[in-house]
């Protein structure tokens, strides 16, 4: 992709959890309108990789720059303040909150390129064409959701704030088909009206319906990176690193 901008850089990534070392030291970047999927199995590094960069881990060590910010030793609230949103995979949604004062929680303002070019802007009403099912209970409790209707609060929640980077957390886990589909169309359409997405997966065909590139990690090292295309046609490096 050349002369494409480079949203997010991450430098010499590494990361512990108390004394165990969790990263060992790859790069990794995620152009403008790109969706990225780091691949792995469980415990390969993916959720850690997405929270090393957002800031939620106290040691964490590398160079990451997010818009030309240096966001290394950054709290989280600055990311996202910046235009990067996280969207974990235990959710953390308000249950005793609606699903609108959910929504009204992420709300941060309109943002633009840095050329000053409009980036993407979200609405309710926008969200709730994303997402119909969250525009049939808009005052319904988030503790009285389905898994799969929680997520997608989750993701619309984080809209919310106009983010130009989601760092999307294993959206097709442990989810109904049926929401996976909607899932898939909703990142066709982030990446379509100009959000990037960094996302970690385990579904090869989720993956590979949504990505542009793929990154693949093993035991918390960076042992491939490709176009998604090369990835789905290289059965050795799927079945070394992505089967179970």
């Amino acid at each position: 992709m050349s002369g494409a901008q480079i949203l997010l850089e991450a430098k010499r990534l590494e990361a512990w959890y108390g004394a165990a070392q969790i990263l060992f030291g790859f790069d990794l970047h995620v152009n403008r309108g790109e969706v990225v999927a780091l691949m792995g199995r469980n415990g390969a590094g993916k959720s850690t990789t997405l929270k090393t960069i957002m800031g939620m881990l106290d040691k964490r060590r590398g160079d990451i720059r997010f818009l030309g910010h240096d966001i290394s030793k950054t709290e989280p609230y600055h990311a996202a303040r910046l235009g990067l949103a996280f969207v974990p995979e235990d959710r953390r949604i308000f249950t005793d909150l609606t699903v609108m004062e959910n929504l009204s929680v992420g709300r941060q303002p309109p943002r633009s390129w840095s050329d000053g070019s409009a980036a993407p802007e979200w609405t309710h009403e926008q969200l709730f064409k994303l997402f119909p099912n969250l525009g049939e209970m808009p005052h319904r409790p988030g503790g009285r959701m389905s898994g799969g209707e929680q997520q997608m609060l989750t993701v619309a929640r984080a809209l919310m704030g106009n983010p130009f980077l989601v760092l999307l957390d294993e959206p097709s886990e442990g989810v109904a088909p049926v929401i996976v589909e909607q899932m898939v169309q909703m990142i066709m359409e982030l990446k379509e009206r100009g959000v990037s997405i960094l996302l970690s997966e385990q579904n090869m065909h989720f993956a590979e319906l949504v990505s542009d590139r793929a990154y693949v990690l093993e035991k918390g090292q960076m042992v491939y990176q490709a176009s998604m295309q090369e990835l789905a046609d290289n059965e050795e490096v799927r079945r070394a690193y992505l089967t179970v």
